[in-house]
């Protein structure tokens, strides 16, 4: 080797590290003191001892990695305990530790946190996986490996991909189990499902602890049971549960990582073992495949053959965790040498003062490099057996995954993976890296599963608790309207349209439901709906069913089925028989409609006649005779029967434009004539809700219907104005009085109701329309699952048509019909026709003035040279000749002017300006 890369070597390797453009110097001791507090007979400490120990093996055999030191490594069991552990931390910092691996519990993590933060020890756990270590409480804890906060996100991500809402929580009660399940709760939270029952059980608990806890567990309604507790204390409550049958058909077991640590670690299990948590799905950190974890696969069996206390045992995730953790820890320590950190220690004044006693802490020192180190942790970046281990701001591992796994026979089937990154997926996560994040529900995958009861049919997930309770269903006890509900008297039953369709859509559910009915009103005003449905939210009624809308602030309280039948708000007033009489012909008109139609008459015949009289005989004659054959014409054109001819094209294009308007509006006459004629005809001066607003006249709604809250909050109608009835009896009699006798002017109540009550009313009827849209449906607590199947029950009954058999049995009455009456039929208004009489307007007028200027045309030809060589030319007696020019027949003009040549000539002059004219004003003239 060359001097210059020699002196290189050197220079590295004696703690120089080049960093930009400054360098630092540190003399690297022979030996780094590192500690570890674990259980060395757990499932997870007994492959971590081994895994740290081939590490430090590892490390020292390469001086590369840490310049000639070497990492001296002091394992202590804590043996379970929480006390121990801190005992053991005491003893390890009392030798000058520069940082710790572990502790193992999540328990213990959070005592001695406290003592690293004082004394400035990093401390690396491998498997304390409790979310609320990462708080900003514990600056020198460091999670190598995954949180749990990640692995609660997976599991309520399957719950969400099942279309589950409800799941029981069993877990160990103390740290590592409440902080699990608290995050758990927080992300259930955010799939909008939710824990209903959480079932603590005590660290040390015995079997019959556990009995009794699995016992209330049974007799809970959900049948999604998440398991988060020790390896030990997981698979005893497996056996238990399936001694009380509660491994079966219908249940979904999902158990934290921890059974996975079991089946990779003591397998093959025992048989009973095996049989017990068939079905289950477990979940698993991810590691990615790769040569290095292949090798130290391959090289664990001779790593534990040796081994005499434990025998033979399987390598686990937290094996591999443990094992980078002693590789992190070894690069972080060569960074702190190279930043030219020193291994150095100071003493607290406060531990000073303790010198004396057993148990030395006086001997306690802080370290003075600590904060140093610990932001060489923060800072590498390495693959290990774990994939890439890098940390995030927040101090947890990058990329946080894991294995979806279902236990079949004696082994497992990975069914799919979970990242944080893209969700549920059957790709392997290092695949997803490479394209965008996408977290659609459309996007979420799993393989099949294959569920306790051996069945790949996914489970509903809840059932009716086996305890015995009944579900408290409160039922609106109604005083009128006992149609729909009816409660039978001396006994709790209950009869009516609502009470049978909730019992139709209750029998097709696949399952028996068992309830109590419960009257809820005092028997003498119909009670409140929407105090019915509150009452649910505090627990007083488990359901409510009846005549009960679904409308938006009760929405907010429940969840609400299908609607089972529509009923929107309506107005119902009195109205009277509009009877004929001797004028009822006028009635289809309006009168602005009459007059309009009159002038336009009138004004037709007097377009006619101006361009008709000149050159038609018939339009011809004395005075009277022409005023008279106007009016016969125009009035006669009503029925098409005219007798006089037009002649000209100017006075054809009036009829006919005129002759279409008589046919639109002689059919629209004729139509409304023969309604008013022939159906009864009925009229209120009430016309609907806009009416009633406008008005200042009392309004009648039925006690307890949300048709008060409507009518004063929504439509600003003042509560003075409202005036509360109970009964069909007090509808009548209100608006047979009317305002004026202190009645109402109209009522305002559900359509489902209204048309009962008209049903045996026929002298009121509905006016204007339906001005909400709203349905009846049954009430349940918020996430109910009974909701959802009560709904697809009453969809079936729907399809079948036994809803509408429910309807007409209960609802359909023949007392009195009011078929072939309607309201009064709104008469013809001009506005109807405008378009037609604008258009015959236009008509008329473009008539005239072509015939005017034809007229012009003609006069200033004919007469021009006769007013020169007589010399008359005064305005006023040029225009009392044109007058009189106009006044005269064609014929007539042509016996004055004679047959001269020029006047041919400006005849056949006007005549060309007429366009093409088929009729000149010559025709007809005798020579």
């Amino acid at each position: 080797m060359s001097p210059f890369w020699v002196l290189v070597f050197v220079f590295f390797n004696n703690g120089y590290f080049l960093d930009g453009l400054s360098t630092q110097n540190s003399k690297r001791p022979d030996v780094v003191k590192i500690g570890s507090i674990i259980n060395f007979d757990s499932v997870i400490g007994k492959v971590a001892k081994v895994a740290m120990e081939a590490a430090i093996d590892d490390v020292n055999s390469d001086p590369v990695v840490l310049g000639g030191t070497k990492l001296k490594l002091t394992m202590l069991d804590a043996n379970y305990s929480g006390f121990l552990g801190i005992i053991d931390a005491l003893q390890i910092m009392e030798t000058d530790t520069v940082a710790i691996i572990g502790p193992q519990s999540s328990v213990t993590a959070h005592l001695i946190s406290h003592i690293a933060n004082k004394l400035q020890v990093p401390l690396l756990s491998f498997s304390a996986t409790d979310p609320t270590l990462s708080s900003l409480q514990y600056p020198f804890f460091v999670r190598t490996t995954q949180d749990d906060w990640y692995q609660m996100a997976a599991i309520a991500d399957i719950v969400e991909y099942y279309n589950w809402r409800e799941v029981i929580a069993i877990y160990t009660d103390d740290d590592y189990g409440r902080s699990g399940i608290s995050a758990l709760a927080n992300q259930l939270a955010t799939k909008r499902c939710r824990i209903s029952y959480k079932a603590p059980m005590n660290p040390q608990a015995s079997r019959s602890d556990i009995m009794d806890v699995m016992v209330k567990v049974a007799l809970a309604e959900s049948r999604i049971l998440i398991v988060h507790t020790y390896p030990t204390g997981g698979i005893d409550v497996v056996d238990v549960a399936h001694h009380l049958g509660m491994m079966g058909s219908g249940y979904v077991w999902i158990a934290t990582n921890w059974l996975s640590t079991v089946l990779d670690t003591d397998s093959p299990l025992p048989s009973g073992t095996v049989e017990n948590i068939q079905g289950l799905i477990t979940l698993r950190m991810y590691t990615p495949d790769s040569e290095m974890k292949r090798n130290f696969l391959s090289r664990w069996k001779n790593l534990t053959n040796n081994l005499t206390g434990n025998g033979h045992f399987g390598l686990n995730t937290y094996g591999l965790y443990a094992y980078d953790t002693v590789w992190i820890l070894a690069n972080a320590v060569n960074a702190f040498f190279n930043h030219g950190g020193n291994i150095s220690f100071s003493n607290d004044s406060r531990l000073s003062e303790l010198d004396g006693g057993n148990l030395h802490l006086d001997a306690m020192s802080i370290f003075d490099g600590g904060q140093l180190l610990l932001d060489s942790i923060l800072k590498v970046k390495l693959t290990g057996l774990s994939g890439h281990v890098s940390f995030t701001s927040d101090k947890s591992l990058i990329r946080p995954a894991y294995e979806v796994i279902n236990v079949i026979g004696t082994g497992i089937r990975r069914i799919g993976y979970w990242s944080n990154y893209s969700g549920l997926s059957v790709v392997p996560p290092e695949k997803l890296y490479e394209k965008p994040p996408y977290r659609s529900s459309s996007n979420q995958q799993l393989h099949s599963v294959i569920w306790p009861g051996q069945t790949t049919e996914t489970p509903r997930g809840w059932v009716f608790p086996n305890n015995g309770k009944q579900l408290r269903i409160g039922v609106p006890n109604r005083v009128s309207y006992r149609e729909f509900i009816a409660e039978v008297p001396g006994t709790d039953a209950f009869t009516g349209y609502c009470i049978e369709v909730f019992t139709a859509a209750l029998n097709l559910l696949p399952y028996a439901v068992p309830y109590k009915l419960m009257p809820f009103g005092d028997r003498v005003n119909n009670p409140s709906c929407t105090e019915l449905v509150r009452l649910i939210t505090t627990g007083v009624y488990d359901a409510a069913i009846g005549d009960i809308a679904i409308i938006t602030n009760r929405t907010r309280m429940a969840d609400f089925t299908q609607p089972y039948i529509k009923s929107g708000l309506v107005v119902v007033a009195t109205v009277r028989k509009s009877n004929t009489h001797a004028w009822a012909f006028l009635r289809p008109f309006t009168w602005t409609m009459w007059t309009v139609t009159g002038i336009c008459l009138l004004g037709v015949g007097a377009v006619v006649w101006i361009l008709e009289h000149r050159i038609n005989d018939q339009f011809r004659g004395s005075p009277r005779r022409q005023i008279l054959t106007t009016l016969w014409f125009s009035f006669s054109t009503m029925f098409y029967s005219h007798r006089e001819n037009t002649v000209s094209p100017l006075g054809r294009m009036v009829l006919i434009i005129w002759l279409f308007v008589v046919l639109i509006i002689k059919s629209n006459y004729t139509a409304s004539l023969t309604s008013i004629l022939t159906v009864q005809q009925l009229s209120s001066p009430i016309k609907g809700i806009e009416s009633l607003i406008a008005s200042n006249d009392p309004i009648g709604y039925q006690q307890g219907s949300f048709a008060r809250n409507y009518l004063s909050d929504e439509l600003g109608i003042h509560e003075s104005r409202l005036v509360p009835l109970n009964s069909q009896e007090e509808y009548a009699k209100a608006l047979e009085d009317g305002p004026k006798k202190g009645g109402v002017a109209a009522v305002v109540d559900e359509r489902a109701y209204i048309e009962l009550f008209l049903s045996s009313h026929c002298e009121f009827s509905i006016v204007g329309q339906e001005f909400t849209n709203n349905g009846w449906g049954f009430a349940f607590p918020r996430d109910s699952p009974l909701a959802i199947d009560m709904s697809t029950a009453i969809l079936k009954l729907s399809e079948t048509g036994e809803l509408q058999r429910i309807h007409d049995k209960w609802l359909m009455r023949s007392a009195c019909s009011l078929q072939g009456a309607n309201l009064e039929v709104n008469r013809i208004q001009l506005k109807s026709f405008s378009g037609l009489f604008i258009i015959c307007g236009l008509a008329c007028l473009f008539a005239f003035l072509v015939y005017f200027a034809l007229l012009v045309c003609q006069f200033t030809k004919d007469y021009s040279e006769s007013s020169d060589s007589s010399g008359r030319s005064s305005q006023s007696a040029r225009i009392r000749t044109f007058l009189s020019f106009v006044g005269k027949s064609e014929q007539a003009l042509n016996g004055i002017t004679g047959e001269n040549e020029s006047t041919n000539s400006s005849k056949k002059i006007c005549t060309a300006v007429s366009s093409n004219r088929s009729v000149s004003f010559g025709v007809g003239t005798n020579k």
